[in-house]
């Protein structure tokens, strides 16, 4: 029999021990790169997932430190740091000492980068719900409900 064929039993190939397609982190994986592609597709501006991610995060709560803004969209130190520096280039964030911190950086919208938000918030909406799609309400709720727990 060759290597890693599956053993028969009964007359009938035995179910190998591990099934990729049935692995969460496959399928999350294949439907993080559905879901990037509608992005890609709809936004409508250029920003990439993680651009936008921090626009609509300063949108939603004002001004922040960027180690801040990093923990609240979930970006390493690294990350945070390229995409602010990346919108600041082309406008839309700037940053200033904080206030209360000297050491630390505080990060605001311009109002070129709230416009710019507004203005993607509708193509947003409609990126989460063509990703949905597939599902019904209940089970769009019940995804989001899940999904939570995991994180």
């Amino acid at each position: 029999m060759a290597k890693g064929a599956a053993q028969k039993r009964n007359g009938k190939p035995a179910k190998p021990g591990y099934v990729l397609d049935e692995q969460i982190g496959f399928i999350l994986r294949q439907v993080s790169q559905r879901h990037a592609t509608i992005f890609a597709r709809e936004i409508g501006i250029n920003l990439t997932p993680t651009q936008w991610a921090a626009l609509s995060k300063l949108a939603e709560v004002g001004a922040c430190s960027q180690n801040q803004l990093g923990r609240l969209t979930s970006m390493d130190v690294a990350t945070i740091k390229g995409v602010i520096d990346r919108l600041t280039a082309r406008g839309l964030t700037e940053t200033s000492p904080d206030p209360d911190d000297g050491r630390r950086l505080q990060v605001s919208l311009t109002r070129a980068g709230q416009q710019m938000a507004e203005k993607a918030a509708p193509h947003a909406h409609a990126i989460s719900k063509e990703t949905l799609a597939p599902l019904d309400a209940k089970e769009r709720e019940t995804l989001i409900a899940l999904l939570g727990k995991l994180r």
